[in-house]
């Protein structure tokens, strides 16, 4: 309707529109709801705008919702003291309209100030359990750098915080996430400390760093093993899962690591650890079906370490294993097409059957979601594992599809091993590819060198 000067105050907004629409104050009042008492006092400067009365005025005005926002931080943020009666309601309604950028203009005000650091805390929890996590986020981080020298709790729950709300599928972006997060993992209160190293395992593990699940991983069997021991088989009111789920996955992460580092002996020895339930006492429901689930891990866990070292007579077994377990499909296939590749298996009929597995889907268990950032690393590597195989039957057409839908996949997660390992195996069968998927190929890669700003960076030649 008019431009916003940053010069003008929005009480003159105001008497501006009133002068041009020829109309009175009661006259506005009955059109935004604002008593015209609260208006004319607004309007002499003797009463503060309050948020509910900006909003009332902005919508009387015609105006798009926070249209005076940036007015309203210069004029109560900037030019007085912040009072936080007028800071949390004005943060709050930001968040209401996912207009995060006025709440970071606002925080930034304030950060020096380390009294404002336990309210910001509590309106970002508030915030965070009604799931505005987005808007959460610069509130965390006005905590984190307000309290940095300070070591408190309200420092570890917002780093911790930080890093959920961060991850995503940009492997790159989780890992810088990961590393500064797990600086405060032991700072967090015991219950929250379960949960942070079962996200950190699971990223590490997306990361294929099986060296920090090794690490990480015996970490959380000892702090899970305490909590138990101190205080039975409940389930604590600030932990996502039974305390039982993390005892016996510290085992199974350790195990994994193991079997992806070729010490098959080993991850076998950590399946009996987690299929072990003696020394849980009178488990409940829930815990039951934890369990169950730990049981059926292990029994596909112990199929795939024996095929991929080697004992393909596994193979019948294993898929027979899997046809009646649907959630175990896409982990198996990851695995049978690595032995496949291998050990010169003939897969095809495997492949047919499970194809609608080639389509990205979200992964869960009895027990709940799996983590996406594990899904996405193995989906990629499902890809290039089939192209990989279809290329040696000297199938180029399925080779060629499936390596570009990796690569092309690999890029959207920011996975740079990935892409690599893409362009390795596009460039060995470059002579077999159509003008059509060399100019595909060369979009992608374009793609890729655009990530320079993530400081990805690669190289490639043609063979």
């Amino acid at each position: 309707m008019f431009p916003l000067n940053s010069n003008t105050t929005i009480r003159e907004h105001l008497e501006i529109y009133l002068k041009t629409n020829h109309m009175t104050l009661n006259q506005f009042s009955e059109i935004s709801g604002v008593n015209s008492g609260t208006l004319s006092g607004t309007l002499n400067g003797s009463r503060p705008i309050g948020m509910q009365q900006l909003d009332r005025i902005t919508e009387g005005m015609r105006l798009e919702e926070g249209y005076f926002y940036d007015l309203y931080i210069q004029e109560c943020f900037v030019h007085s003291s912040p009072d936080w009666r007028r800071l949390r309601p004005f943060l709050y309604r930001c968040a209401e309209l996912d207009k995060v950028k006025y709440m970071e203009e606002a925080v930034n005000l304030i950060m020096d100030n380390l009294s404002y650091a336990p309210l910001l805390f509590e309106l970002a929890e508030q915030l965070y359990h009604e799931g505005r996590l987005i808007a959460a986020r610069p509130l965390y981080r006005c905590v984190a750098e307000s309290e940095k020298m300070q070591h408190s709790e309200r420092l570890a729950l917002s780093q911790y915080r930080l890093f959920t709300i961060g991850l995503s599928k940009d492997q790159m972006s989780n890992l810088a996430l990961a590393t500064q997060f797990e600086f405060f993992v032991d700072r967090l209160d015991e219950p929250y400390q379960l949960d942070g190293l079962n996200d950190l395992i699971n990223v590490y593990a997306s990361l294929r760093r099986w060296d920090k699940l090794l690490e990480l991983g015996e970490k959380l069997k000892v702090r899970a093993t305490i909590h138990y021991e101190l205080n039975g088989n409940r389930k604590s009111k600030e932990t996502k899962k039974e305390i039982v789920f993390y005892v016996l996955y510290s085992y199974l992460v350790m195990g994994s690591a193991c079997f992806y580092l070729e010490d098959y002996k080993t991850a076998l020895h950590y399946i009996t650890q987690y299929i072990d339930h003696s020394w849980v006492q009178c488990p409940t429901e829930a815990e039951e079906l934890v369990m169950l689930q730990f049981q059926e891990w292990a029994e596909a866990n112990r199929f795939m370490y024996m095929l991929r070292d080697g004992q393909v007579h596994v193979l019948p077994d294993y898929l027979n294993y899997i046809s009646n377990k649907e959630n175990e499909v896409f982990p198996a296939l990851c695995e049978i097409v690595v032995a496949a590749n291998s050990f010169n298996l003939d897969i095809e009929h495997v492949l047919n059957k499970y194809e609608s597995v080639f389509l990205y889907q979200e992964q869960v268990s009895r027990i709940g979601k799996m983590s996406s950032q594990i899904t996405n690393d193995r989906y990629a590597r499902l890809l290039m594992g089939i192209s990989e195989y279809y290329f040696g039957k000297e199938d180029y057409k399925n080779g060629f599809k499936t390596l570009l839908d990796s690569l092309s996949f690999s890029l959207e997660i920011n996975n740079g091993l990935s892409m690599l390992k893409c362009v390795g195996l596009f460039e060995k069968n470059r002579r077999y590819a159509s003008d059509s998927l060399i100019m595909r190929y060369q979009h992608l890669i374009s793609e890729v060198q655009n990530l320079n700003d993530k400081k990805i960076s690669f190289s490639y030649s043609n063979m």
